[in-house]
């Protein structure tokens, strides 16, 4: 575990002698943020470094932390929450981390750094930490915390390495799921498809037993410390997965395996830290399991906290596959030999209740591909019928075709969602769907009595703790089936409440379906989700935090916090104290925003298109080092491609590197490979590549922007919200789209500048930036760059 050197006796104090008032300890963070400027190599006081770390000591020194007790008429505790825009180059790890370390170990407390990326993870575990733990005068230890299947689980292991088909049963199913034609032809298809998935799945089988051999020989001799993250080559998911350490098959200290366990392991790693870096997704999911130190009793810094609303929607999104249920065959036998092992008699119909609940999956998903089957969109996506319009008229009411299906933001095939409006099932829907959650929820209790009881019995014999681990781990692959079954079923029951005047008091779910086709196979899903992830992380998260910074370089947009704090649950906290701090580049002198006009609409996507293409092509071939063009869609960006591939641009198609054609990592080195050795290189890239993406110099000296990043109109949870801004009377593209495409926007368009001597372009094709006063509101979330128009080739300064 990473420390600092032993300090002198001159540089340590006890905690008990520190000073404790507000004054004292905002004197001591800052004392302690001069320090560090002072003492470590190579670094250099920046103003606004400095004044995120006055903002953060101020903020946070008079706050109590604690089990939230307090007398009757003592009120509640102090809490404090510092909200900070850095810009670029601020450093803004430098600023939290030496001021709320220091604070946290004058009081005996623990600093948890919550991140939305590995590579900011790997950032603060790799440099940023050890430099600081190398001039604080007062020691301290740091982890970096990781979600349970980020570890191998040895039981797992050693059944699977062992080559046992049947063991494999265990932890996975290629169910097939139903025919996309229900014809004699379409029947007899399916057979056949399904036995290829057979054939396919053994002979991946076989692979997989000597990969998995070759792990336990790892793990044996000490080569491998069972963390994913540490093998020579990471892998595939579904490689993984049957191996990976989960909640629902642990026994945890009852497992034979316990003392040697890689995540248990971490977990006495992490009790030992006083900072544990750790990511959203999972500081969210264990709240309540005391994973992690307790909000209420820790300091908490989130970094890019921009992503903490989308992060918390996911965390309580809901769903459950309607199509695959041959693992309902095997639960009664299952449930049958774990009891029988126990000499327990289950307290229910198993058997009935596993049927009846296929049942109610198979009657969902026929009423589901009867509502489906009126839809165009999924008939041209079977193939039978024409797709008609573009993009946006293709989708009928309530449902849009996937974006991977029409070269929007992601990957994975394609797909049709189909939502109900204002979160509304059809009536007659209820009764199944009500069905449905019963029997889950009856499942779910015996599962429950069963799993206390192997628990209890590996607990009292522990000559028994392997049998009672194996017998465990037989509920605990289809535990999570089970629970997804139920909770998706319980929030599709679910219905707002209305007032007076017949209005939702509060937003509904947002509900809908999506099907899509994978190898000739009909795939189907349901899913829900609440609308506003903002009153979820209120009443989750910031009603138990004390002390907290949340920080990013993206939380202003069009000039404003309003709509991040909004998002995030942090509006009118009496707690939150917001500020921008300013980068220290002169993005005037340093960089210019090319606005141009184009004779074509944006909303007319094949003008536009190929009018922006056309100056794309003819701005790439004035690339001399590093260049990145970021696209809203892979259908624009494949066509971009396409042009290179003949014609007058030809030449230009051994420069580029496109998102997709190699990992992440490998286009990043030949990119930077390219530069270095003087030779022009261009990254295509999506979304993923708008973000987090460090390339500085002539890496990147410029950046095309294609089109406004606007979200997929895809998203049915974005659907979902807008139709209830709606229905009150709000306009959801002024209070929802705008500030997102706003913040989006300036997350592409900081790729250009990384440092005080970066000079660079940014060039957008989309006129409306300046032309509509929606893309005038998002200019004031920007950076003051030089804002120039470039019309028929002409450069004017606005």
């Amino acid at each position: 575990m990473p420390q600092a050197p032993e300090p002198t006796a001159a540089e340590s104090a006890s905690p008990d002698a520190l000073p404790s008032g507000p004054l004292a300890r905002e004197a001591l963070a800052l004392a302690a943020f001069d320090h560090v400027v002072s003492h470590a190599s190579g670094f250099r006081a920046r103003p606004g470094q400095r004044d995120m770390a006055a903002l953060i000591a101020h903020t946070l020194s008079g706050v109590s932390l604690g089990d939230g007790s307090v007398s009757g008429d003592a009120g509640l505790p102090e809490r404090g929450i510092a909200v900070v825009q850095a810009g670029t180059g601020v450093g803004k790890s430098a600023a939290y981390a030496s001021t709320v370390i220091p604070l946290a170990l004058a009081q005996q407390k623990r600093v948890i750094i919550s991140t939305a990326t590995v590579a900011l993870q790997e950032q603060l575990i790799a440099k940023d930490l050890p430099a600081l733990a190398a001039v604080l005068p007062e020691p301290f230890t740091f982890s970096l915390a990781k979600g349970r299947g980020r570890y191998v689980c040895r039981l797992k292991l050693d059944q699977l390495s062992g080559g046992d088909a049947a063991s494999a049963d265990l932890f996975e199913s290629d169910d097939a799921p139903a025919a996309a034609d229900e014809s004699a032809a379409g029947v007899a298809a399916h057979t056949v498809a399904t036995a290829a998935a057979s054939a396919r799945m053994a002979e991946r089988w076989g692979e997989r037993a000597k990969q998995y051999l070759q792990w336990t020989h790892q793990l044996d001799s000490g080569a491998w410390d069972g963390d994913r993250d540490r093998l020579d080559e990471p892998p595939e998911g579904d490689v993984w997965s049957p191996v990976a350490a989960e909640r629902h098959s642990c026994t945890a200290r009852h497992c034979p395996s316990y003392n040697s366990c890689s995540y248990y392991q971490a977990r006495a790693r992490l009790a030992q830290s006083q900072v544990i870096v750790v990511n959203h997704d999972l500081l969210l999911a264990t709240l309540g399991l005391h994973a992690l130190p307790a909000p209420e009793d820790c300091y908490l810094v989130f970094d890019e906290a921009h992503h903490l609303g989308a992060v918390a929607q996911g965390q309580f999104t809901a769903s459950m596959d309607l199509m695959r249920t041959q693992w309902l065959d095997r639960l009664p036998r299952a449930v049958d030999e774990v009891a029988g092992a126990l000499q327990h008699t289950p307290n229910a119909d198993v058997a009935t209740l596993a049927r009846e609940l296929k049942a109610a999956q198979g009657e969902l998903a026929r009423m589901a591909m009867a509502r489906l089957g009126d839809n165009p969109d999924w008939l041209a996506l079977t193939g039978r019928a024409p797709v008609r319009g573009g993009w946006a008229g293709a989708a009928s009411k309530g449902s849009v075709i996937g974006p991977s299906a029409q070269g929007g933001w992601g990957d994975g095939v394609a797909s049709v969602m189909d939502r109900f409006e204002g979160g509304a099932l059809p009536p007659d829907w209820l009764e199944t769907v009500a069905r449905l959650q019963a029997n889950a929820s009856a499942l779910l209790k015996v599962f429950e009595a069963l799993a206390t009881q192997l628990k209890a019995t590996a607990r009292d014999n522990p000559g028994d703790a392997a049998r009672c681990a194996k017998l465990y781990s037989r509920l605990g692959v289809l535990a999570p089936r089970l629970q997804s079954a139920q909770e998706t079923a319980a929030l599709w029951l679910q219905e707002p409440g209305f007032n007076d005047t017949d209005q939702p008091r509060q937003a509904p779910l947002a509900k809908w379906l999506q099907a899509g086709l994978s190898h000739g196979l009909i795939t189907l899903t349901a899913h829900a989700c609440p609308l506003e992830p903002g009153s979820l992380l209120r009443n989750q998260l910031w009603s138990k935090v004390r002390a907290a910074v949340v920080t990013s370089a993206s939380l202003v947009t069009c000039g404003g916090f309003e709509h991040f704090l909004h998002e995030s649950g942090l509006a009118h906290d009496d707690a939150v104290v917001a500020r921008e701090v300013q980068s220290p580049f002169d993005h005037a002198r340093q960089g210019r925003l090319v606005v141009v006009q184009t004779q074509a609409d944006p909303k007319d996507v094949e003008a536009y298109t190929r009018e922006m293409l056309d100056a794309l092509m003819t701005d790439l071939a004035e690339v001399r080092r590093g260049a990145l063009v970021l696209f809203t869609s892979r259908a624009q960006m494949r066509r971009a491609q396409a042009l290179l591939e003949r014609g007058l641009h030809s030449d230009l198609r051994d420069q580029v590197l496109v998102q997709g054609d190699a990992s992440r990592t490998q286009l990043l080195r030949k990119h930077g490979e390219r530069v270095a050795a003087g030779s022009p290189s261009i990254l295509f890239g999506l979304q993923s590549f708008g973000e987090g993406l460090d390339l500085p110099g002539e890496l990147c000296e410029w950046v095309f922007i294609t089109k406004l990043p606007f979200a997929s109109p895809s998203d049915p949870v974005g659907q979902a919200r807008a139709d209830w801004l709606k229905s009150q009377g709000r306009d959801p593209f002024s209070e929802l789209v705008v500030p997102a495409t706003g913040a989006r926007l300036l997350q592409w368009t900081g790729r250009a500048i990384r440092a005080e001597t970066d000079e660079a372009v940014v060039v957008c094709y989309d006129a409306r930036l300046l032309r509509q006063s929606y893309g005038r509101r998002m200019l004031k979330g920007l950076p003051p760059y030089r804002l120039q128009r470039r019309q028929n080739g002409v450069l004017t300064d606005v």
